[in-house]
């Protein structure tokens, strides 16, 4: 069942979509535009509430630093764990990512971006997807990567990546910028009640009953990291096959198809209904997992259709779109970055030209 909606920020679903979800620690460190977001945790996560067993643990670290590592013991140890924080905090955080996710770890990382790069500025961006997309720290390995366009599919959005987090022993990222975090909008938030964590065999709980659990990123004897690496391989081949994600719209006549994500799919979505009012026939293909990309929604499609992907950076999507589509077909750019926005009015007009 569903209780009426309520008016929230899109930091504030965040977190109430990661409580929802069963997670019971948080370790994150203040940075604008993400601020309501640790704001809520540190109001709500600590409280005992009606749907749910019992409170959490919410911890404002010293750093970046050590919030990643906070969570990285965390999870190691059972918990559903979560951090966030915006652009030039998240690159301060990609060394634990990668310990996370050569220990096989689940977690949740929040990146609300902004623009850059340094410490740029606090306006929005989506100039991290190169980072969050093709992992960020070092070594071979992924990160689910979920792109929300709305407040209440940021809700919704964080669920799923607790879940998946768990299905796969994969950290996960939800990736949204300045104006989804600050934006409000009315959520039908769940009244269901917040199940369990799940089993973790691999945790470290204490083997008074059971054979100690070794959880590690460090492989010495030779050949033993390359069968890791490998079995890490495995699994994100079975997530590319079964998790890429996509919303489609007015695609089976389309001559030219609009690509973008996030916020900036909003802004495309509108442009879209004033181009078809005027007979444009344009569609809108928003991908909703930026990995695995959705390469299948581009590969079905007739060569003669022209793509414009609109980005707020100065072309890092567009290189994803490219490579799905493989040179079947056309592929046009239109970006801004450090916090400047393609408009409607931009959109409309390169779409004309490209008519």
């Amino acid at each position: 069942m569903l209780k009426k909606r309520i008016l929230i920020s899109g930091n504030e679903a965040i977190a109430e979509g990661a409580i929802q979800a069963g997670c019971n620690f948080y370790a994150g460190y203040p940075i604008t535009p993400q601020n309501e977001l640790i704001a809520y945790m540190a109001k709500h996560m600590p409280v005992c509430r009606p749907d749910r067993q019992s409170g959490g643990v919410f911890i404002q670290a010293e750093s970046e630093l050590a919030a990643i590592n906070m969570v990285y013991g965390a999870s190691a140890a059972g918990a559903r764990a979560m951090t966030s924080s915006s652009s030039p905090g998240v690159s301060l955080k990609q060394e634990g990512v990668s310990y996370i996710s050569g220990s096989q770890l689940p977690a949740v990382i929040v990146n609300i971006m902004r623009g850059g790069p340094g410490l740029g500025n606090i306006a929005p961006a989506q100039s991290d997807y190169f980072q969050a997309t093709r992992g960020g720290g070092h070594g071979d390995y992924r990160l689910i990567v979920l792109a929300p366009a709305g407040v209440q599919e940021a809700y919704d959005l964080t669920q799923t990546g607790f879940r998946l987090a768990d299905k796969y022993r994969i950290a996960v990222m939800i990736l949204g910028d300045g104006i989804l975090g600050q934006m409000m909008e009315p959520v039908k938030l769940s009244t269901k009640k917040i199940t369990a964590s799940p089993l973790r065999p691999w945790a470290l709980t204490g083997c008074k009953d059971r054979k100690p659990n070794i959880v590690k990123s460090f492989f010495l004897r030779e050949g033993d990291l390359e069968k890791f690496n490998l079995k890490l391989q495995k699994n994100y081949q079975i997530i590319k096959e079964n998790e890429a994600r996509y919303e489609g719209l007015l695609l089976d006549d389309a001559k030219i198809i609009l690509v973008a994500y996030g916020t900036m799919a909003r802004i495309a979505k509108s442009a879209l209904n004033q181009l078809r009012l005027t007979g444009k026939k344009v569609g809108l293909i928003r991908p909703i997992s930026l990995w695995p990309f959705p390469e299948k929604a581009f590969q079905s499609r007739n060569k003669k259709v022209k793509y414009l992907v609109v980005e707020m950076s100065y072309g890092q999507m567009v290189e994803d779109v490219k490579l799905a589509v493989n040179g079947s077909a056309q592929v046009d750019f239109l970006g801004r970055s450090g916090g400047g926005i393609p408009s409607e009015e931009e959109i409309i007009n390169r779409v004309n030209k490209l008519i």
